[in-house]
């Protein structure tokens, strides 16, 4: 039996329900055109096209930039990059082809650095790939919620993002590069091709923002590599719902995996200080309840960040 995350099945739901309308009433009732939906999108943002050779296809690239970027003041400063994935849901609410809802990210991140929480960050959006998302994200397949579904191609996403993604933005906007300045996230199988991209490359990202992941893709397989973490992100900010999955039985198997995450991280080293979950009763597995949790998954990951100092002259 196929599981679902209760969110992403609701539409379903409604769509079966609408097909019960008789010819009669469409006709009485005939639905007037939608009205053109109105950008949510209030920050900085900057879109790049980007032909991938990794993938074969093209995709848009959402990059949000401090609000005084452009401001000569700032001409010489460089910004920490955090890399999220499923760009369509982070900024515009008319982009989001599931809920109609988003992250809010341009919001929340610039709210929090005005009330410096949190230092300027260029945050970087990456779009998936519509039809081909669980393909690409996917470092193994999802047998419980996808049966039957192809081998997926998501063991070559980190060098999509490092190989093709991290360039363009580097070379276009003043990014500060390196571990300790490179930060990934996203949800859902976003959330997988996250985690798997922290193991893969944790010499490159040094924050890690996990939400809602479906650990039980690959059976078990990426929960199964988190130990022994022999080389790892700096701080990682992992958040669940307790509403996020309808059958009592899978919900069993989730809670394990997840506290098994937690216990390898544990084991590795990590604390309270560099490791952070967040399990939220009520939350679904939607935008909302990321959105809800985006604010202190932020502080968390970098409202300790300090800029680097510039390298020491020459003695003289």
């Amino acid at each position: 039996m196929a599981i679902r995350m209760l969110s992403r099945s609701a539409g379903v739901a409604a769509a079966a329900a609408g097909l019960f309308l008789t010819a009669a009433s469409l006709a009485a009732a005939p639905s007037a055109p939608a009205a053109p939906c109105q950008s949510t999108v209030t920050g900085d943002l900057r879109l790049h096209t980007l032909d991938s050779r990794v993938f074969g296809n093209s995709r848009t690239i959402r990059v949000l930039v401090p609000q005084d970027y452009d401001a000569p003041a700032n001409a010489a400063r460089h910004y920490p990059v955090l890399y999220l994935l499923d760009g369509q849901n982070l900024f515009d609410a008319c982009l989001s082809d599931v809920s109609h809802r988003e992250w809010g990210v341009d919001e929340t991140v610039y709210r929090l650095v005005r009330e410096h929480k949190v230092p300027p960050l260029i945050i970087v959006g990456i779009d998936h790939a519509g039809a081909l998302r669980a393909h690409e994200f996917l470092p193994y397949a999802d047998n419980v919620g996808n049966p039957g579904m192809p081998e997926p191609a998501g063991r070559r996403f980190p060098a999509f993002v490092v190989d093709e993604v991290m360039p363009l933005v580097n070379g276009r906007y003043r990014t500060l590069t390196g571990h300790e300045n490179t930060g990934i996230g996203g949800s859902s199988y976003g959330g997988i091709a996250t985690l798997y991209a922290l193991l893969a490359k944790p010499t490159v990202f040094g924050y890690g923002l996990i939400e809602s992941p479906t650990l039980w893709i690959g059976m078990g397989q990426l929960v199964r590599e988190t130990g022994p973490l022999a080389a790892a992100p700096l701080k990682v900010y992992m958040g669940f719902g307790g509403r996020e999955i309808g059958d009592p039985r899978a919900q069993a198997v989730m809670d394990r995996m997840l506290k098994t995450v937690v216990e390898n991280f544990h084991a590795a080293g990590y604390d309270d200080h560099t490791f952070r979950y967040v399990l939220d009763p009520e939350a679904a597995h939607n935008e909302d309840a990321w959105a809800k949790r985006l604010p202190d998954a932020l502080t968390f990951l970098f409202g300790t960040w300090h800029e680097p100092h510039p390298p020491a002259g020459p003695a003289h």
